[in-house]
């Protein structure tokens, strides 16, 4: 298996860099090969802007960014920053995403990475989402630390349930492109917990990658589920936890309990 792991952290001995160092020691020994793309350290340009593209405008005087792409995709292809992590999106069977979770989100830099690498024409394109996405086939997944204690994280809990945290990048980044997105590996309070608990942590990774090929992805509903308007159709219940279908007859609290049990 290949496996791409993206790191956005800006200090290479934090638990996120341990977390990555852990998973290139783990892949590696089994057999796995990996590429690490370390975004702090790369340098990398955070802004999505019209020095992205290298080639001939749409529209010198107006930018729009997936238009631009477009033409750059099908003419002269990405700059060559983008276009060297393009062809390690192309290459690996599982992407890693791995950060700590920042105002309920990732970094800024790795969001730049996904607004500048996931360009139109490459990542999408007009018929080539979801399900039917460019990168069916291949495995995404996050691996975060949090500041604070799983509890707050539950879906009763002050912050909400996590992977509806995690709902804009396992849908609207991974499952959009194509993606296979399993769940994600939380270290909570990493900064704020025991070494016996980071220690632990690191080897529930490892043990957890080790095995990472026979994991079944989340649920998410396929596109003969969806009407013509991409909602889903009277009677199809929700079971992303995300959705929920007044059509059918489903509340949230029910949408709720069938995600609860699909995560089980």
């Amino acid at each position: 298996m290949k496996v791409l792991i993206v790191f956005a952290h800006p200090e290479p001995q934090s638990f996120n860099g341990a977390l990555k160092d852990a998973a290139v020691n783990t892949l590696n020994a089994a057999g796995h090969d990996v590429q690490v793309s370390d975004l702090y350290r790369m340098g990398w340009k955070s802004q999505l802007d019209a020095d992205d593209i290298p080639g001939e405008r749409v529209d010198p005087g107006f930018f729009n960014a997936p238009k631009e792409q477009e033409l750059m995709e099908a003419t002269t292809g990405a700059t060559p920053d983008v276009r060297a992590e393009q062809e390690k999106m192309q290459w690996c069977d599982l992407m890693i995403f791995q950060f700590p979770v920042w105002w309920f989100g990732m970094p800024a830099i790795m969001k730049g990475w996904v607004d500048r690498t996931f360009t139109r024409g490459f990542a999408y394109k007009s018929g080539r989402k979801y399900d039917s996405g460019i990168f069916r086939g291949k495995r995404a997944m996050i691996c975060a630390t949090t500041g604070t204690a799983s509890s707050l994280y539950e879906p009763d809990g002050v912050d909400g349930d996590i992977n509806h945290i995690f709902w804009p990048v396992h849908n609207g980044i991974f499952h959009y492109a194509g993606f296979d997105v399993l769940l994600p590996f939380m270290a909570w309070m990493a900064d704020n917990t025991s070494q016996e608990n980071r220690e632990a942590y690191l080897e529930q990774w490892a043990t957890r990658l080790r095995q990472i090929e026979q994991e079944t992805p989340l649920f998410f509903h396929s596109r003969e589920d969806y009407t013509d308007e991409q909602r889903l159709r009277p009677g199809i219940e929700a079971k992303t936890g995300f959705q929920w279908n007044s059509s059918a007859g489903q509340t949230h609290d029910a949408a709720a309990r069938t995600y609860t049990r699909n995560l089980k």
